[in-house]
């Protein structure tokens, strides 16, 4: 049930009678009329724009349209009244049956609630993560995961077909310093001194690289020279590097579908059949270009390189893909990879970024636009950088990882359920403080505790329900008299369980996982107000002594929250409460 939806769907079917009688014009567009809860409550429990946007095209003044339509609108039995307000605004009141409804709704439709056809089965490919194999994932890879994987549940929630990818960067000079760096844990591991160079890894996880060098090759390797050894370590010590990096999205309850290996492109001519896919459209060519910005002339030395034309594709400049010395630049391969998730054949492709790959969003935009002929749309995701705080002052760094703080650093602390949530608290754009004692406070303003708490608290109505032998199995409360939910906390309770049909389309449509986070926050702010209500209030109270049919109307209400925490936390990945320690 998608109440919003299905008075949007009143509306239409009220603007397509009005056609008919002639009140409107024909040939009217109604795509963008919309019905969404209004900005002050007071107004009303729906708002819709209809007569604003369709004023224009029907050459009309937009209250005569909102007068008409109210008409029609306050026939239906749902609505109680429908009120022009402003210019042509229309605000809508709704019978309270129809709140009833809703929780009635929840509770039989269970886990599948707020589940959408939206995506109408569209395959769509999220990558993320996707960092270097050279050591442990991060804090900033954290945020990148935990925000790609909730963006893939939200997206297989609202009915998409999703598959989550993981790139391995293992072609570039990066793997070639890790296995240098591996080596001199090998040399340690055979009990030399290591030479940890200024440019190598210097992290403590490569310790046990080195050791499982040493128990695979003995110490064959130590006589020979780079050329002979640094093939066979690079591969090692990626495969390893990789199988931490498994280890730490299992931390985070991450598990990817594909593992793409940019190595594989090389070499096999992938890169080359991507790069004719775009010579074939007349974008690759030969040619100098304009000196950066800020660059002076005298210190711009041209040179001719092979480019490709993405400026016919929305960036700003074009690119090159391969360099005056016939070696391809970064942006090929990435062109390859990409080209290969087009030819997969999936409808949409999303990438999650670090901000500091914010230059790279024009480019592949454009390569994506090109070698898809503009039909596969590619969104990509930035997510900003994660501060980390203790005590007050900035997190210390990590002697394990040698540079940066890692993903389990964070994990082993808090927990994974407190730390997908309070990444989702932010827009992936927006930085992000990351406050060890304030994210396990059990107060209000920790909305990782606010949310499942309130689970907690409905899991505890259950039990004493149970104790005081009232049956409260969601079949029974289904059956209940739900007209008892009659009091203004119950309804806004109830108004707010309705609002998260919308609420996931809408953030499924946004590619915005953070929507769902806000969203359980505010739910669980509405069901802890009308709990401590009853405090004062004991008709407010869940379980009224002596009253089972009451007590089950209400405890119905509370259940349908907790269908809608549960569904909204499993899409951020996090656990639902059952009792607070």
């Amino acid at each position: 049930m998608n109440l919003f939806s299905d008075i949007r769907t009143l509306v239409i079917q009220s603007l397509e009678a009005m056609l008919d009688e002639g009140t409107l014009p024909r040939d009217l567009d109604f795509a963008n009329v919309a019905v969404e809860p209004p900005r002050d409550a007071g107004h009303g429990d729906m708002a819709t724009n209809a007569a604003m946007v369709l004023a224009k095209p029907a050459k009309m003044k937009p209250r005569d349209i909102a007068e008409a339509l109210a008409g029609k609108l306050a026939a239906d039995d749902r609505i109680v009244s429908a009120e022009v307000a402003g210019p042509g605004f229309l605000n809508l009141r709704l019978d309270t049956g129809v709140w009833q409804g809703v929780v009635k709704a929840a509770l039989s439709e269970g886990a599948e609630f707020g589940r959408s056809a939206m995506g109408r089965g569209q395959r769509v490919n999220v990558e993320y993560v996707s960092a270097n194999p050279t050591g442990p994932l991060h804090v900033g890879h954290t945020r990148g995961a935990v925000f790609g994987d909730a963006l893939a549940s939200l997206l297989d929630f609202v009915g998409y077909k999703v598959t989550r990818e993981y790139y391995i960067n293992d072609g570039g000079a990066q793997v070639d310093v890790l296995a240098r760096s591996s080596f001199e844990r090998y040399r340690e591991a055979c009990g030399l001194e290591p030479e940890i160079a200024e440019g190598l890894y210097p992290g403590d996880y490569l310790v046990p690289v080195g050791e499982a060098l040493k128990a695979k090759y003995g110490e064959s390797l130590l006589d020979q020279p780079e050329d002979k050894w640094l093939e066979e370590v690079r591969e090692f010590a990626t495969e390893k590097m990789m199988d931490l990096i498994r280890e730490d999205l299992g931390q985070l309850g991450v598990k990817m579908d594909v593992f793409f290996s940019e190595k594989s492109l090389y070499g096999t001519g992938r890169i080359e059949a991507a790069l004719e896919a775009l010579q074939d459209r007349g974008l690759i060519y030969e040619g100098v270009l304009e000196p950066p910005k800020g660059k002076k002339p005298e210190d711009w030395e041209p040179r001719e390189q092979t480019l490709f034309k993405s400026t016919e594709h929305g960036d700003d400049v074009d690119r090159p893909v391969k360099k005056s010395d016939g070696s391809w630049t970064y942006f090929a391969p990435d062109i390859a990879y990409h080209f290969d998730k087009v030819s997969r054949g999936f409808d949409a492709l999303i990438d999650v970024f670090g901000a500091d790959h914010g230059g790279y969003v024009k480019r592949m935009k454009a390569a994506v636009s090109a070698l898809s002929d503009g039909k596969v749309p590619l969104d990509i995701k930035l997510t900003q950088l994660v501060k980390l705080w203790k005590n007050g002052e900035p997190f210390k760094m990590s002697k394990r990882a040698g540079t940066f703080i890692t993903l389990r650093d964070v994990v082993d602390r808090v927990g994974p359920d407190v730390t997908r949530f309070h990444m989702l608290t932010r827009k992936n754009d927006a930085p992000l403080d990351f406050d060890f004692d304030k994210v396990m406070e059990q107060s209000k303003d920790n909305p990782v505790f606010y949310v499942q708490y309130a689970h907690a608290r409905v899991c505890s109505v259950l039990r004493k329900a149970a104790d005081a032998g009232i049956t409260a199995d969601d079949a029974t409360l289904m059956a209940a008299d739900l007209g008892k939910l009659d009091h203004d906390a119950e309804q806004a309770v109830a108004k707010k369980v309705a609002e998260w049909p919308r609420l996931v389309e809408t953030a499924g449509r946004t590619n915005e996982p953070h929507r769902v986070a806000f969203y359980l926050y505010e739910l669980a702010s509405e069901f802890h107000s009308l709990w401590n209500r009853g405090n004062d209030e004991a008709s407010l109270r869940f379980l009224q002594e002596g009253d089972a049919a009451t007590s089950q109307a209400k405890i119905a209400l509370a259940r349908s929250v907790a269908v809608v925490i549960s569904a909204g936390l499993g899409i951020l990945g996090v656990s639902p409460a059952e009792e607070m320690r």
